[in-house]
C-alpha cells in the first residue's frame, strides 16, 4: 500500500503530519493534555532528516514570540498549548494578525477558568473566534472531530495561513487529542529551498538584496490614518476568507424538523443522539462547523426555514449557541445543552435535553 496507516493519539498525528508538511519550525511548551504534540516531536528527531527546528522555550510567550520571528522569515512554523498557555501567547497572537504572518497554533482545550482541570472542554470558543487578544483581528479556525481530522488540519492549516498570510487556529479538546484511532497519515512535503521561499514570499525578512527596498514586518503604526487603512485593509481580508473558506458538514439532514450544532467531539457524540432520536420517530439532523471563524452562518440561517428549532451542543455554558441565535436571527427558538469542568455528556442526556428545551417546550 502506497498509504502509510499508523494508530495514533490526536495529539501524536498533529506531530507527524508537521513533519510530513514540511514544516520548518516548532515552538512550544508542555501543558496536558497536549504534551504528546512536543513529545512525538522530540522524539521523531525530525532536525535529523528534514531539517525541522524543535525547541522547547522557557514560557509560552518567549515561544509565541519565536514563532513570530520565524513566521516574519517567511518559513512554516506552529506553536502548540492547552487553554492557560494560550492566554499567554494571546500578546503574540495578535502581533501576528496584525503584521499579516502566516503561523500554524494549536489548542487542545482543557476545563477552566484559571488553571481548572486537565479534562476536556470547549470552553474557549469565545476566546478564539472573538479575538481573544486585543484589537479588530481574526484568527482561521479549524475544529477537528477526529483523529484523521487532526492530521489533516496541519496541511490545510498552514496552506489556508499562507494563502490569507493570516494566523491560524486548530481548536479541539483532550477527547480528540488523547484518543487512538486509525489514521493515514499525509505524503512527505520537502521544506522549501531558501530559493522557494524567497520567490514565494518576496515580503519575508530574508536579507535585502541590493535590487529592493527593506522588508519592515511590524504591527506598529503611529500615524492613525495608515492604522485605518490597515484595519481596513485586515478587514477586507476577513470578508474575503468569509466568502470563500466556510466549511461544515451535515449528517442526516434533508428531512430534518429539529437541528442539533455541534462542533469537535460534541459532534462524534450527537451523531449517535441523531441515531437514537430517530429511532423514536423524532426527525433531528445534525450540523457540524468545521470553521468556527469563518462561521457557516447562512448555511444555520437556511435552516430556520426548514426546522422547527436547533440545540445547541457544547461542553460549555454556552458560548457558540450566541453565534446560532445570530444566525436563526429570532426565526426558532435556539438552546443550549453543556457540560463543564470536563464531564463528558451522553447521547441520551442529550436527546433528554432536546425533548425538554425544545420539542416539548
Amino acid at each position: 500500500m502506497s498509504e502509510e496507516i499508523k494508530l495514533l493519539k490526536g495529539n501524536e498525528a498533529i506531530a507527524h503530519a508537521a513533519i510530513r508538511s514540511g514544516a520548518d519550525g516548532y515552538f512550544g511548551y508542555p501543558i496536558t493534555p497536549q504534551s504528546e504534540i512536543l513529545e512525538t516531536l522530540m522524539a521523531e528527531m525530525p532536525w535529523e532528516t528534514t531539517g525541522m527546528v524543535v525547541l522547547q522555550a522557557e514560557s509560552e510567550v518567549a515561544a509565541i514570540n519565536m514563532v513570530y520571528g520565524g513566521a516574519a522569515t517567511g518559513k512554516r512554523v506552529m506553536t502548540s498549548s492547552s487553554s492557560p498557555g494560550i492566554s499567554l501567547k494571546l500578546e503574540g497572537i495578535s502581533y501576528l494578525a496584525g503584521a499579516d504572518l502566516p503561523c500554524l497554533i494549536v489548542n487542545i482545550m482543557r476545563g477552566g477558568p484559571g488553571l481548572g482541570t486537565i479534562q476536556p472542554s470547549q470552553a474557549d470558543y469565545f476566546q478564539t473566534v472573538k479575538g481573544g487578544g486585543h484589537g479588530d483581528y481574526r484568527l482561521i479556525t479549524l475544529a477537528p472531530s477526529s483523529v484523521q481530522e487532526m492530521a489533516d488540519f496541519v496541511t490545510l492549516g498552514f496552506d489556508l495561513a499562507f494563502k490569507y498570510a493570516n494566523p491560524v487556529m486548530i481548536l479541539a479538546d483532550g477527547i480528540v487529542g488523547q484518543m487512538m484511532e486509525k489514521v493515514t497519515l499525509p505524503p512527505f512535503q520537502k521544506r522549501r529551498t531558501e530559493e522557494e521561499l524567497r520567490k514565494e514570499n518576496p515580503w519575508a525578512a530574508q536579507g535585502k538584496p541590493a535590487d529592493r527596498k527593506p522588508n519592515v514586518i511590524t504591527s506598529l503604526e503611529l500615524d492613525p490614518a495608515v492604522m485605518e487603512e490597515n484595519n481596513n485593509r485586515f478587514q477586507a481580508k476577513y470578508k474575503k476568507i468569509e466568502e470563500n473558506e466556510v466549511r461544515y458538514e451535515e449528517f442526516m439532514c434533508d428531512d430534518a424538523e429539529y437541528l442539533l450544532v455541534a462542533f469537535g467531539s460534541s459532534a462524534r457524540i450527537c451523531q449517535k443522539v441523531v441515531e437514537l432520536a430517530r429511532e423514536e420517530g423524532i426527525k433531528l439532523g445534525l450540523l457540524r462547523p468545521i470553521t468556527l471563524w469563518p462561521f457557516p452562518t447562512q448555511a444555520i440561517a437556511a435552516y430556520a426555514n426548514k426546522v422547527k428549532g436547533m440545540l445547541s451542543v457544547e461542553l460549555n455554558a454556552g458560548q457558540m449557541v450566541e453565534d446560532i441565535r445570530l444566525a436563526v436571527n429570532g426565526k426558532i427558538k435556539v438552546e443550549h445543552y453543556g457540560r463543564l469542568g470536563g464531564i463528558i455528556f451522553t447521547p441520551d442526556e442529550i436527546l433528554d435535553a432536546l425533548k425538554e428545551k425544545i420539542i416539548n417546550a
